[in-house]
């Protein structure tokens, strides 16, 4: 993979010398948040990566080249450029050989971290299997990468706009590790909590990170998933949201948005319902996930 990798020197020299460094996604740059509240928070998360000890590496594919960590003016590019593609598995050899720009989707971070070498990936909200998959088979490629990719993530849960049980339920069957941080209730990205447990709570950092290395160095393959709530503060009440992405579906629906835009669409809806309280709540879990993520990975490397 080295020839089509390239590695920010920052990113690199961190990894020469055993320090923490902490792999980002650019689709939230591209597709999750609007333009300039995007590249704001992109630089915003990297700083407090960088306050708690570790070197953030946002994660993104510039003319067939996958960068591992992106430059000021790059993040500025991505937040900018409304026609950028998402990246998933299936989508790398394309982009690569055809030598386009690309921005990682949750699934595609995580291949891209493993192939660089990063064990830890932030992000907001996992993929998972939407509402109504029993008759679209609509199931984030996210759930699959998790089974097999060997990336610990750091999120608030699974997007609210899902079928949260049945994700928990595909995680499970995959044999994927989800663990609550200070938590016994699985968050559900804009609310604390889904009404779903978890299997596992751990409220110390030196004894998640612990979990983790174990699992790795005893070469148990795939994911790990960490459940950070949303702050309190920051939460939208779930009886509040609930009834607002249920419009959003309605409206996704009839005008026919499917597959890999329903979510972009969904998110943006939501934001216009919500008079831009749903985007404060999506920047506050970043920032709160970048911090607990940056802890994670310092404590890994000790």
């Amino acid at each position: 993979m080295h020839p089509y990798l390239d590695i920010h020197p920052e990113v690199a020299q961190a990894k020469a010398e055993g320090r923490a460094v902490v792999a980002l996604e650019s689709t939230i740059i591209s597709h999750g948040m609007p333009y300039p509240q995007n590249v704001a928070t992109a630089r915003e998360v990297e700083a407090i990566i960088r306050a708690e000890g570790a070197v953030p590496a946002t994660i993104g594919i510039i003319k067939g080249q996958i960068k591992i960590g992106l430059s000021d003016s790059e993040l500025e590019s991505f937040g900018q450029n409304r026609s950028v593609e998402k990246v998933s598995r299936r989508d790398f050899p394309s982009l690569i050989a055809q030598k386009m720009d690309g921005a990682t989707t949750v699934a595609g971070t995580m291949i891209a971290a493993q192939w660089a070498g990063i064990r830890v990936f932030v992000t907001g909200g996992l993929g998972g299997v939407h509402r109504g998959a029993a008759d679209s088979w609509d199931i984030s490629a996210d759930l699959t990468e998790l089974a097999q990719t060997d990336v610990c993530v750091i999120c608030a849960g699974v997007k609210s706009i899902l079928d949260i049980p049945k994700t928990l339920e595909v995680l499970e069957t995959s044999g994927v590790p989800v663990i609550g941080y200070r938590t016994d209730d699985f968050p559900a990205f804009f609310t604390r909590s889904s009404g779903c447990p978890v299997l596992q709570r751990v409220d110390e950092m030196v004894a998640l990170a612990s979990i983790i290395k174990t699992k790795y160095e005893w070469g148990l393959k795939g994911g790990v998933v960490v459940a950070n709530p949303i702050p309190v503060e920051s939460e939208i009440p779930a009886i509040e949201i609930d009834k607002t992405i249920e419009e959003a579906l309605a409206d996704a629906e009839r005008q026919g948005i499917k597959g890999k835009g329903v979510t972009p669409f969904l998110l943006k809806n939501i934001v216009e319902r919500t008079q831009g309280r749903s985007l404060k709540s999506n920047i506050a879990l970043v920032k709160n996930n970048a911090r607990v993520g940056a802890q994670l990975a310092v404590a890994m490397s000790k």
